[in-house]
């Protein structure tokens, strides 16, 4: 799953001084949350509120384009022409146009691992008016027939006299949706994300894929399902200690392994206490955070921010580390590392007795000391599980703090969200005494502890844009001691007229959705940042990232270089793709690339073009190559007998090499984990010189470049140029260079000439498209688009 905000402010783009900040566009989005209205899931009300108000900060918010989250199918739309009134007045009397009812609904449907399947929707609600839209930015005079991150399509710049159905749209993550509009004159986004109860079922409960959301006491998951961080609950009683046993006289391979484990603090937990820590990797170190229930159920944070292991430089180590403890196979404690436990098979090579994964973890407050996370008294979990120590939890009937009519009671949400008010702060102009709305507005609002919390829950209800659901919503308003009901004799009619400017925004009904319906409904900002983790590219996402125009380097008959464009169609690229997952999701997940767009973006510059766009896994040439037989096999072509030795080693293999050689061309598995064992060593020893995964964690340069001699017209069977050549508009990164460098030559400081230099930057430009958060108009003509089918 590949997913963003719907705003890409450019200060999310800046790299934080704190290694552990993992998502800076995040932590800029989360800032655009209104505090004093439009929280997720309580309006100032007291009702069900199952979506967010976003509002970027600054003069130039409102140009801040609002965009797809994720690539999705448009359900419904609504444009319209002129904002509407809520019966406000101007000071000329006239009605205030200060409400905006265009929205965007879209269907995504994507992967998060192998055979896990997800459907969500997500909604933009109060896009802006066509008038106020072309006098904010000038429109395109020929807009587009389909939607692009750098312009709204036609069908979002005409009126649509109401609601209109998708009629099979396809838009793509980062394309523009419209723009921050109004509702009672306050401007802002109306941001909601949700599942309908056959999607949740089917992702969170299906037999064999159940997840442990909700689970007090959960445990290690019997499926491969992993993304995102690490999670380890360690026992009562469980001991730590400050150096792992066994490191007195550790020598292997050449290295001393008690310089691994510089030594901690030792101790145990009480009894009574659970330990519970969470794990992960950030520009090259490892991090953790710990809590202890001390039996009470309650969480006690011991780590005030991530602290980094002592072992600098861990994960670019990793490598090393694995070589080093676990010489019978590295690639099986390469994942022992990684993830505690062995995730890519169900025979490890590595005996259970070879298996021991000492960790250092905090375990009280200043404390910390190694314990062995593969012990199987330790549960070890995911993201993928959303465990319920991390504030995941359900809200439905039994367990929600709604009453029959809607409304939150105050005692109830404390008692869920599990922070206590007893003396709850005031806000703003909030009056000393408290009336129980104006309370529970305040411990919503007011507490940065309680909002944490919220963000937490996955709460049943139905939807405020259903409008079957009005008189259930609503009509206590309308009774004697309501709102509406003690203004009847100085207003009639303001029930009638507020249901009629309410139904003005509602559109449930006229959808595939229908009315009358609950669906689940998550806080918008928690699901993205929480799912930005997953990482897993599915084949259609992989296939986006195979350049729709190929750049290929070769040589006319006069022999000069020319750069001649050849195109992929959007069903051969899809094949491709589908033919290589779930292998090489897996091999990013294993390797932590897929922990980071960049990285991605980085590896398939290389990968897809060493591939020839996903079509092969042997070298061009093969057995006419001068060093055959041991021409290149793989994803990231291993060549030299000595590069095909040491992959053996590394996997734990026996046999000689020539034995498994060819195996790297035609089973997919090992073609594409021995890519990723290309990329943290580049297939020769390191020492102290470079580690190809540092270019994932350097935010490239892209720059304009001039393609001098690119052929217009090239003959791919007689191999030469027909059409002649002129320049071409190019985008080049040095960040890149270096990575391709590196491996093609094993230098990235190299700067002699570089064949494959300019298709490989074609290829990672078009995969920093798909795979990140910037944006490029170099996707305009280059990214595959799926067709409508």
């Amino acid at each position: 799953m590949i997913i963003s905000p719907p705003f890409l402010p450019a200060e999310g783009f800046n790299v934080p001084a704190e290694k552990w900040k993992t998502d800076p566009m995040m932590d800029v989005v989360d800032t655009f949350e209104l505090p004093h209205s439009g929280v997720f899931p309580v309006a100032f009300d007291r009702r069900w509120h199952c979506g967010m108000h976003l509002v970027p900060f600054g003069g130039a918010g409102q140009l801040e384009p609002i965009r797809a989250i994720a690539d999705g199918e448009v359900i419904a739309y609504r444009v319209a022409k002129n904002a509407i009134s809520d019966g406000q007045k101007n000071a000329d009397g006239t009605a205030a146009l200060n409400s905006n009812t265009g929205f965007v609904l879209l269907k995504h449907v994507t992967d998060t691992g192998e055979g896990r399947t997800i459907t969500f929707y997500s909604l933009y609600m109060h896009l802006l008016d066509l008038v106020s839209t072309n006098a904010l930015v000038p429109q395109p005079n020929s807009p587009s027939a389909e939607s692009s991150p750098n312009a709204l399509p036609v069908w979002l710049l005409r009126e649509t006299n109401g609601v209109q159905a998708g009629a099979g749209k396809k838009v793509y993550r980062k394309d523009r949706l419209g723009f921050l509009g109004k509702n009672h004159g306050e401007a802002h986004l109306h941001f909601e994300i949700f599942m309908t109860d056959a999607d949740f079922t089917t992702y969170f409960e299906r037999e064999g894929h159940k997840v442990a959301l909700g689970e007090r006491e959960p445990v290690t998951p019997s499926s491969k399902d992993y993304w995102g961080r690490t999670y380890f609950v360690i026992p009562k009683g469980a001991t730590f200690v400050s150096v792992p046993p066994g490191l007195g006289s550790a020598k292997t391979t050449g290295h001393d392994a008690r310089l691994l484990f510089p030594p901690l603090d030792g101790g145990s937990l009480d009894a009574n206490s659970t330990l519970y820590v969470e794990a992960f990797f950030s520009r090259g170190e490892r991090f953790t955070r710990a809590w202890i229930d001390k039996g009470d159920g309650a969480l006690i944070s011991l780590t005030s921010d991530p602290v980094q292991d002592k072992f600098e430089e861990y994960e670019y180590n990793l490598y090393e580390r694995a070589t080093t403890l676990y010489e019978t196979c590295p690639s099986d404690g390469y994942e022992l590392l990684r993830f505690g436990r062995i995730l890519s098979t169900d025979t490890p090579t590595l005996h259970v007795d070879q298996r021991a994964t000492w960790m250092a973890v905090p375990y009280a407050s200043g404390k910390i000391g190694y314990i062995d996370v593969n012990a199987a008294t330790i549960q070890k979990l995911s993201d993928a599980d959303f465990p319920l120590f991390r504030d995941w939890q359900k809200i439905e009937d039994g367990n929600t703090p709604f009453d029959p009519e809607g409304l939150c009671g105050y005692d109830e949400l404390c008692q869920i969200a599990g922070v206590t008010d007893a003396e709850p702060s005031s806000q703003g102009s909030m009056p000393n005494e408290f009336s129980h709305d104006q309370r529970l507005a305040a411990y919503v609002q007011g507490k940065v502890e309680v909002r944490a919390k919220l963000k937490g829950f996955i709460c049943h209800a139905k939807s405020e844009w259903d409008e079957s659901n009005n008189d259930e919503r609503y009509g206590g308003l309308n009774a004697s001691e309501g709102f509406f009901g003690k203004r009847k004799e100085t207003d009639p009619h303001g029930y009638e007229n507020f249901i009629n400017f309410v139904k003005e925004f509602q559109f449930m009904g006229q959808t595939p959705l229908t009315e009358g319906k609950k669906f689940w409904f998550f806080h918008p900002t928690a699901l993205i940042r929480h799912f930005r983790k997953c990482g897993w590219v599915s084949a259609r996402e992989l296939a986006q990232c195979i350049p729709s125009k190929v750049i290929d380097e070769t040589k006319n008959a006069a022999k000069q270089k020319i750069f001649p464009l050849a195109s992929i169609k959007w069903e051969r690229a899809y094949s491709r793709a589908q033919r290589f997952l779930p292998f090489l999701s897996l091999t990013l997940r294993k390797y932590g690339i897929s922990n980071d767009g960049l990285r991605v973006a980085y590896f398939f510059g290389n990968a897809i073009q060493e591939t020839t766009y996903l079509s092969t896994t042997v070298e061009g040439g093969g057995p006419s190559t001068r060093y055959a037989p041991w021409y290149g096999r793989g994803v990231i072509q291993l060549t030299f007998e000595e590069n095909f030795k040491r992959y053996g080693d590394y996997r734990g293999w026996k046999e000689s090499a020539s034995a498994y050689r060819d195996s790297l061309e035609t089973d997919l598995a090992r073609a594409c984990d021995s890519a990723g064992f290309y990329w943290i060593t580049c297939a020769k020893p390191l020492g102290s010189t470079h580690n190809i995964n540092r270019e994932g964690d350097r935010v490239p340069v892209i720059r304009q470049a001039i393609l001098s001699n690119a052929c217009k017209n090239y003959d791919y069977h007689s191999k030469t140029c027909v059409g002649g050549v002129s320049s071409m508009d190019f985008r080049s990164s040095a960040e890149f260079e270096r990575s391709a460098r590196a491996v093609n030559t094993g230098n990235p400081e190299s700067t002699h000439a570089m064949n494959g230099l300019v298709p490989r930057t074609n290829v990672f430009l078009t995969a920093v498209v798909k795979m990140t958060d910037l944006l490029l108009d170099y996707e305009e003509a280059y990214t595959q688009k799926e067709h409508a089918r």
